[in-house]
Parts: structure tokens; sequence; C-alpha cells
């Protein structure tokens, strides 16, 4: 422990070395971040947000002023409220079914029992698997041909559905990807957060009588609170986000119903090539993801 007085010479001397030292590393780190967030980041959106109000389809230099008219076509347009529709029921499922259900695996895996690590690197394995892969393994799965669903359907004698085919089950047998794919990552979170519990409150409410469920509900559950509220955190951001695993599967359709706004954006934007029109849909998606970024961090993770 240092008890030096800050006020003798000697102190003031260390204190202004620190300062130096701490000046020294933020003028040699701070410049080269800062021009490759400019580059990379701050440019691209300003980029965005200026061809928003044009109508350009990215040759030559946006010359046809359209004001607002972009965003106006744009919520007009019954494909955007069918992505806007589809990445909250992706929010949905992953609050409702992906994460209780990671959590409930996580308590089962969380000791440190022969045969865990096993099961971890199980339910892990398709977070680390490429989201193209992953879908064009799922396109595989789904195939009403020769696809893994169509065998299982011959065996019984009945003629197999073609999935991704149907407008009204292309969305839900997307949902099924996405749960599987992220199931993982929710779950070692969980199971960092459930290591970093004492395991002595467990004991001590066990010796006073407490059950499992009560254990649970009144010891794990609010200690692993924090882990929690991040957890719900990157499962909203990457649902709004979703992109990757829809394009190999469906490419945004049959007739658009499986549209997310990332989807939406590079269909309706890039392909179709309406700059200005995907520039408007980016700057929804950044306000968006914005208002919530910095609206959840203020209200539900201001004390984390």
């Amino acid at each position: 422990m240092n008890t030096e007085p800050r006020s003798t010479p000697w102190g003031r001397l260390r204190m202004a070395h620190g300062a130096r030292a701490s000046a020294t590393v933020v003028l040699f780190f701070l410049p080269p971040a800062l021009l490759l967030f400019t580059l990379f980041v701050a440019l691209p959106m300003g980029e965005a947000a200026w061809y928003s109000f044009f109508n350009w389809s990215g040759y030559g230099p946006p010359t046809q002023w359209v004001g607002w008219r972009n965003f106006q076509l744009l919520f007009q347009t019954p494909a955007f409220r069918t992505a806007l529709g589809n990445n909250l029921l992706i929010i949905v499922a992953s609050l409702v079914v992906q994460l209780p259900l990671a959590l409930a695996m996580a308590v089962l895996l969380s000791d440190k029992v022969r045969g865990t690590t096993t099961f971890r690197l199980i339910f892990f394995l398709p977070y680390i698997l490429a989201e193209v892969a992953a879908g064009l393994i799922w396109r595989f799965v789904y195939d009403g041909d020769y696809g893994f669903l169509a065998r299982i359907w011959g065996m019984f004698g009945a003629t197999p559905p073609y999935v991704l085919a149907e407008p009204e089950l292309a969305m839900y047998a997307i949902l099924v990807v996405v749960i599987w794919k992220y199931f993982g990552f929710h779950m070692i979170l969980y199971i960092a957060g459930l290591q970093q519990i004492d395991r002595n409150l467990n004991e001590a409410a066990r010796m006073d009588g407490a059950s499992d469920w009560q254990i649970f509900w009144r010891i794990t559950l609010p200690l692993l609170a924090p882990t929690i509220r991040l957890s719900v955190f990157f499962a909203i951001l990457g649902s709004i986000q979703l992109f990757d695993v829809i394009m190999p599967l469906t490419k945004g359709g049959p007739s658009d119903s499986t549209q997310t706004m990332v989807t939406f954006l590079y269909t309706y934007g890039v392909t179709r090539m309406q700059i200005g029109f995907g520039s408007a849909v980016g700057v929804v998606l950044f306000c968006i993801c914005v208002v919530f970024a910095f609206g959840y961090k203020k209200t539900l993770m201001r004390n984390d």
C-alpha cells in the first residue's frame, strides 16, 4: 500500500510522470483509432444519410434531390412493414424460447463434473459455424425432395412439405434455425455468470432448508441478473441485424415473407441499384439500433 503523501515533492513528481505517461499512450494510440473510425464508420454513415435524400442508382454523382420521399415510400412499402414484423417476431422468439432454454441448459451444465465439457462443446458448435454454412445446411434439411425432413415424412408415407416455399411456414422455419444457431452463445454466457456466483450461498441456503427451486429463484437468478440483461441486449440487437442466416435459406422470399430490415435493404437497395432508397433503409435501421442501445443502457444497464 502506497502511504506516500501526494503533497510531497516526490509524490507530485510521480503524479506528473504518470500523467505524462498516460498522455503519451493516448497520443500514440488514439489518432489511428480515430482515423479508422472516421474512414470506415463515421464517413459511410454520413454518406448514407446524405444519399437517402436522392433518387440515385449509384452511377455518377447524385443529382436528383427528392427530400423525404424515400422515407415516405419506405413506410408505404408492404415488404418493409413485413420486414419490421419479422424482426419483431425474431426478437420475441429469442426472448421467449431461446434465452430461457439457454438458461436452463446452463444451469444443468454449469457444474464442473465429468461430461459437461463435451455437452457444452456440442451446444456451442452451431454458434462457431459460419452463418452462410448454417443456412446452407438447413436449406438441405428443409428440402422437400432430398432433405432430411423429406426422408422423415417419407418414412410415414406422407408427402413432404416444401417448408421454405410456403409463405406461411418459411418464417417459422427460419426461427428454428436462429434459435439453434445462437442458443449456444447465450448458454456459455450464462455458464460464465453462474460460475462467478459464490457456491457457499447455495450451500448455506440448502442448510436452512431451501429447495432447489427456491435457491434458483431467490439467489441464483438475482445474482445472474446482470448477465441476463447483457444476454437480452445481444439477442435483441442481433435479431434486428439478422441477415447472413436468411440469405442462403430464402433470400427474403417467398413473396417477401421472410424479409428482415437488413435483407430488405440488400434486396431493394443493393441488388436493384436503388442506392438512395437503400440508404434510407440504412438510416432507419441505424436509428433503431442507436435508440435501442442507448435507451437500454440508460434504463436497464445503468448500474452494470
